[in-house]
């Protein structure tokens, strides 16, 4: 689903865009050498994305250093998939599934996204 604010971003930001939603969130540190700019750019590229909404950042610290966390905008995502009438569908695997970890609310996400 595209917006209208999708429609008006540069190349790099929609690299940068894409990048944010395949990965289900990745701190900006990381953001700009994956989307291969210097930081300046890349801060400039998470920072428009942010002001039109299609992303979310927040300050964290990582590897010692101080940083965005940048994840997909929650407003774009549609859990419809998940559902089984009114409850979340069960998730079929070979291992338990810990509700609140990282990786499943990843999982969540890249499924909105798809």
């Amino acid at each position: 689903m595209s917006t209208t604010a999708e429609v008006e971003l540069s190349e790099d930001e929609r690299a940068g865009l894409e990048l944010v939603r395949s990965t289900g969130g990745i701190h900006q540190s990381d953001f700009w050498k994956q989307l291969d700019v210097d930081s300046r750019t890349g801060s400039r590229i998470a920072e428009r994305l942010e002001e039109h909404g299609l992303v979310e950042r927040e300050d964290t610290v990582y590897e010692g250093h101080n940083t965005y966390y940048i994840a997909p905008a929650a407003r774009d995502l549609n859990f419809s998939l998940l559902m089984a009438g009114n409850n979340l569908s069960p998730l079929v695997g070979e291992e338990d599934v810990e509700a609140d970890s990282d990786a499943f609310s990843q999982w969540i996400m890249q499924l909105a996204y798809e």
